[in-house]
This record gives C-alpha cells, sequence and structure tokens, in this order.
C-alpha cells in the first residue's frame, strides 16, 4: 500500500509539472514570432490612429482628414485601427494516439500539437483577443490568467486512442482551431466542421504526424499496436502494406482538404521532425488572415 501511494504521489507530482514547463516553452516559442498586435493591424472602428490613406471613390467627406489635406492637393482619409476583439476557441486531441513518438529524440504528437497550441493562446490574447477551449469547459477570456488555465487544461490527456472533436459550444462567427493527427473516423471531424460552418465559425485544421506516419519505413515482421492498446494487427510482410497505407493516408488528407474548402477553414500538415516555429508561423498567419 505505500509502494501504491507513493506512485500515485509521484505521478500527481508529474502531471503538476507538466503545464508550467508546457507553459514556459510556449511563452519562448512565442517570442519567435513577431507580434504586432495580432489581429488589429487594420482599418476597422477604433480610437487609435493607423494610417493616412488617399481618398477613393466612395468615400465620405466626413472621413476626410483637413488637416492633413491641406498640405498638398490630394485629399486624404484617416483611418483608425480594428479595435473588435475575436474569440478564438481550441481543440487538441487529447486521445492517445497523440502520445507517440518513433524516435526518443522526436517529441510526440501531443507534445507538439500542445506546444504550438498555447504559443498560439499567448500571441492572440497578448494581442488582445480572447481565447478558450471548445466545448463548457474554459469559455474565451483575455488576460495572463486564461494563459495558465489554458496551460493546465491541455496537458490533460484521455485515455481512449482517438478522440473526437469538441464542437459544443462554439460561438457564432468566433474563429477556432483543431489539431490532432486526424487519423480517426472521419465521420465525427466532419460533424465537428460542419456544425462549425453552420454557426459561422471559421478555423484551421493543424494535422500533427510523425514523420515515420507519413514515410511507413517498415519491412518484415512487424507488430502494429495502438498507443491505448486497444488495436493491434500483426504482419510477415510489413513493406507490401506500404502503398496501401500510403494511398489511404493521402486520401485522408485530401479528403480533409476538401472539407477545409467547403466549409471556409484552413488545412495544414505538420511533421514533429520539423520546427514547432514553422507551425506557429504559419498558424498565426492563418488566423490573421480570417480575422473579422
Amino acid at each position: 500500500m505505500t509502494q501504491t501511494t507513493a506512485q500515485l504521489k509521484s505521478r500527481a507530482q508529474d502531471e503538476a509539472s507538466r503545464f508550467p514547463a508546457l507553459l514556459a516553452r510556449a511563452e519562448q516559442l512565442a517570442g519567435t514570432v513577431l507580434l504586432g498586435e495580432h489581429g488589429r493591424r487594420r482599418a476597422g472602428l477604433g480610437d487609435d490612429f493607423w494610417q493616412y490613406r488617399p481618398m477613393r471613390a466612395g468615400d465620405s467627406l466626413r472621413w476626410v482628414d483637413w488637416r492633413r489635406s491641406a498640405k498638398g492637393d490630394d485629399q486624404f482619409i484617416r483611418e483608425r485601427e480594428w479595435q473588435v476583439a475575436q474569440s478564438v476557441q481550441l481543440w487538441v486531441d487529447p486521445g492517445a494516439s497523440m502520445r507517440f513518438s518513433s524516435q526518443k529524440d522526436l517529441p510526440t504528437k501531443a507534445d507538439r500539437a500542445q506546444l504550438i497550441a498555447l504559443a498560439a493562446a499567448v500571441l492572440l490574447i497578448r494581442g488582445g483577443e480572447r481565447v478558450g477551449l471548445t466545448g463548457w469547459d474554459l469559455p474565451p477570456r483575455r488576460g495572463e490568467a486564461q494563459v495558465l488555465r489554458l496551460a493546465e487544461m491541455l496537458s490533460r490527456e484521455d485515455t481512449t486512442d482517438y478522440a473526437e472533436p469538441e464542437a459544443r459550444g462554439m460561438l457564432p462567427h468566433a474563429r477556432s482551431l483543431f489539431i490532432s493527427d486526424f487519423m480517426s473516423d472521419i465521420a465525427p471531424i466532419e460533424a465537428a466542421l460542419t456544425k462549425a460552418a453552420d454557426r459561422g465559425v471559421r478555423g484551421v485544421l493543424v494535422q500533427v504526424l510523425d514523420p515515420s506516419e507519413e514515410a511507413f519505413p517498415f519491412q518484415g515482421r512487424t507488430i502494429f499496436e495502438s498507443v491505448g492498446k486497444s488495436l493491434a494487427h500483426e504482419t510477415l510482410k510489413a513493406g507490401e502494406l506500404r502503398d496501401r497505407y500510403l494511398q489511404r493516408l493521402a486520401e485522408r488528407k485530401d479528403r480533409l482538404e476538401t472539407l477545409c474548402r467547403l466549409t471556409g477553414w484552413q488545412f495544414y500538415s505538420h511533421h514533429t521532425d520539423h520546427s514547432a516555429q514553422s507551425a506557429l508561423l504559419w498558424l498565426y498567419r492563418a488566423l490573421d488572415g480570417g480575422h473579422g
């Protein structure tokens, strides 16, 4: 009994120590991306001056800055920055399949997914946006305290091999980010994006894969077993499965891209042997470009 208690205590300490470490890495990663004012460096309703631009057809005379225009022959419009905060909701796959890594020097898919999601949240929140999770547990909010809550909740794991996207509680016309390997049944993924699109939600799907899942480097006798150990398959000729596997993977990616195109979302595939910075930079630009 003493040993069991000690083991439980050790496990609890390990779990408790995960999210501060994740947060530190996410903040460091976010610092590598030029923050600026996410989603705000655009003309719109607000109080802060952004830029002057020449008057165009259709502009009202009420918008003309006469003091600036008096300096020359042209009339100039005084534009202000967009000040409407956007709600962004995250779903990061907590399933056991995400805890796979083919090599000791590579992060698990879960680690990479949590890292880029939290780094994106840091950038968004510090840019004035509200960020939370899909579902009901953590609604979008601003502030550094929200970053801490996100770090804690993103560190949680599920016992099932494959988790279904959480599409409840999605706010109308919000933005959303789903990160997963998307290797599970396609139907719940389609249902989630369709539901999001019906509510006017636009967003990004980021597929995180281990390089071995892309290359399928297996030969001879191989036992394929899911991380949660609910599925297993043994073959003596793994190499003969390669072409069929790669075809199905290509079909899955094509289906995800088509689904995103139909629902107004964007799709990106990231490998854990590539830099997290490249994924975050793409994600940051994708979310910024889809604002409003």
